[in-house]
């Protein structure tokens, strides 16, 4: 017999007479890999050329560039910085001399030269008259 096996017979069991062809493997390999690396080049000089010769057109919506900003109050992005700011202003105005409102004629002093004048002078004390109290009512 030819080596199959009729409608009615078992199949003949055995294993593969030959192996696979390394050399066929081997170019098969080859070209897999330089098509991968024609197709990388194709595709770059594609994206080059349409990222020089076309422009993206116009926005796909007039509000694109427009920023809407959260309702406030909104978070502090540099925290530290708006802190160290902060200390920089209430600093500058504690140790010079200022006006408070200039028309009134109110300025401001240095704290320092404020508590030297406040223990030459002296604490300020409350007057010395005694507020009015009045009977409680009985009910007759």
């Amino acid at each position: 017999m030819n080596g199959s096996s009729g409608p009615g017979e078992q199949p003949r069991r055995g294993h593969e007479k030959s192996d696979a062809n390394i050399r066929n493997l081997i170019i098969f390999g080859v070209g897999l890999s330089l098509l991968v690396i024609a197709g990388l080049l194709v595709s770059g000089a594609v994206l080059h050329y349409f990222v020089g010769h076309q422009g993206l057109g116009p926005p796909a919506s007039p509000f694109e560039n427009v920023r809407t900003l959260p309702p406030e109050p909104r978070l502090q992005v540099t925290a530290p910085k708006d802190l160290e700011q902060y200390k920089a202003a209430q600093d500058e105005i504690l140790n010079n001399y200022g006006w408070v409102d200039q028309k009134a004629g109110i300025v401001r002093i240095p704290i320092d030269r404020a508590m030297d004048i406040l223990l030459q002078r002296g604490f300020p004390v409350r007057g010395a008259t005694p507020a009015k109290q009045s009977a409680p009512k009985r009910p007759s």
